[in-house]
């Protein structure tokens, strides 16, 4: 069975995604911006780490990315019902 492993910062607006995606492409930590911005508490505090799932465990807009791009590439904004999504795949096996 397919397994991956990703981290991901939540926020409300497409704007806030946007922005935060272009400081990571100036080189900032993806961790810090999760632990600062984002609103999924639980992962924010390990940097945006959900751990290791399988397909069908998290939203199709979110599983869509995990399952199917690349990895260790930040893809996004993503809009599922809780905001929107930057998620980084980190492996897929």
């Amino acid at each position: 069975m397919t397994r991956a492993c990703a981290r991901h910062i939540l926020v409300k607006t497409k704007e806030e995604a946007e922005a935060i995606k272009k400081q990571l492409a100036n080189g900032k930590d993806f961790g810090l911006l999760a632990k600062k911005h984002s609103l999924d508490k639980s992962s924010a505090k390990k940097g945006g780490e959900l751990g290791e799932f399988g397909p069908g465990k998290m939203l199709k807009a979110f599983d869509n990315v995990v399952f199917k791009k690349p990895v260790l590439t930040v893809h996004g904004p993503v809009k599922t019902k809780f905001g929107y999504h930057l998620i980084e795949t980190i492996y897929r096996s």
